[in-house]
């Protein structure tokens, strides 16, 4: 019995650090992603093992619960973690065999990670037949890089690998988990989303997301409400006069800000107005760049030579520190555009960046090589 699942890595359009603040995100699924098989009894023992093309090691361990779980190399801990958290939630987890393979560039800020944990859980929830909706495989998928990773995401990502649709934006509300697909015709428009990976390494469990995190709670409680998300842009002054340390002023400013630039480019989308989100792209970097403070000289680098050379709008993606730039650009100007990036990168002695150019494609998909009861492959 064999079950075989991919999920995709994500850009963000925008809004940066608003998901944990119960904010606003605009997201799409890329082609590039994670391909899961699971496969029943076929461990060779009475424990788990998981494999990955990109590591050397497969790993073999007892069957049990998140609080007793071994220690075990870090990336199997995003495929071993659904069978710890379903352990724990009085699911008789069988002996199970897990290969992964990816193909999202890892470090780079495009969510290599909720690629490789929606592709796993959408397996194994299959081959087990557990019948998980939507909302409980979101809540496994987040809970797996919160809990047993340790990554404190606040769930974007999860959302648009699981949920992702071909040729559109994901519009999500991070407080609800309500998300609606959002037109994205780049060919129609004759414009293309190109990517530059700066090779700045890019993690999301490191200090400065968390101290982000915890800041902006902290400014929260000050204020007195549930979250961020619940102060109006047209209140932000009235809130910022009420802060009187600089630092949480700065965050209040990025992440209310940045709300009100998600909502604003979903109206130009369903407006069928694209070309004219590229300012708010732009802006939404400065405020990461200024406000939030999370941007390094490989990304305001790739970001400035975007801009100079024709982009309508560019800015940072993911969750800051290093990983990739997007561009808005026109189709004609994308070969002219990547040299810009190079040669703004080779003059500032940088790693030379990897471009490519993306659309919105599906999210978590069975492939047909899972066959539920029967072989891989028949």
């Amino acid at each position: 019995m064999t079950a075989v699942w991919r999920a995709p890595g994500r850009i963000n359009l925008v809004g940066e650090h608003t998901d944990y603040n119960d904010g606003f995100v605009l997201p799409f699924a890329l082609e590039v992603g994670c391909t899961a098989t699971v496969t029943a009894g076929a461990s060779g023992d009475d424990g788990w093992r998981v494999r990955s093309a990109q590591e050397a090691q497969p790993v073999t361990v007892p069957r049990t619960g998140l609080g007793d779980a071994p220690e075990v190399p870090d990336w199997s801990r995003y495929v071993l973690g659904a069978l710890w958290l379903l352990t724990d939630r009085g699911v008789d987890v069988p002996p199970l065999a897990i290969e992964v393979d990816s193909d999202v560039p890892t470090g780079a800020g495009l969510s290599s990670s909720a690629a490789l944990v929606c592709s796993v859980a959408r397996a194994v929830d299959d081959q087990l037949g557990l019948g998980l909706d939507d909302d409980a495989l979101f809540a496994l998928t987040r809970d797996v890089e919160n809990d047993a990773v340790g990554a404190p995401t606040g769930g974007m990502d999860q959302l648009v690998s699981l949920r992702g649709q071909e040729g559109h934006a994901l519009f999500c509300d991070m407080r609800s988990h309500d998300t609606r697909p959002v037109p994205l015709d780049l060919a129609g428009q004759g414009l293309a989303v190109l990517v530059a990976d700066t090779r700045a390494p890019h993690r999301h469990s490191d200090g400065e997301y968390g101290a982000r995190r915890r800041g902006c709670e902290e400014a929260a409680r000050r204020l007195g409400v549930p979250a961020l998300r619940d102060v109006a842009v047209g209140d932000l002054d009235d809130a910022l006069a009420r802060l009187d340390d600089a630092e949480l002023r700065r965050y209040v400013r990025h992440v209310v800000t940045e709300d009100d630039r998600v909502l604003s480019v979903v109206r130009l989308l369903d407006d069928d107005r694209l070309a004219d989100i590229g300012p708010l792209l732009t802006a939404s970097h400065a405020s990461m760049r200024d406000d939030f403070q999370i941007t390094v000289p490989e990304v305001d680098t790739a970001v400035d030579a975007l801009l100079d050379a024709g982009a309508l709008g560019a800015r940072m993606t993911g969750g800051g520190f290093g990983g990739c730039v997007i561009g808005l650009v026109p189709e004609p100007d994308v070969e002219r555009a990547g040299d810009a990036v190079r040669a703004a990168f080779a003059d500032a002695a940088f790693t030379e960046p990897a471009l490519f150019t993306a659309r919105p494609a599906r999210g978590a998909h069975r492939l047909p090589g899972g066959v539920r009861g029967g072989a891989l492959g028949s």
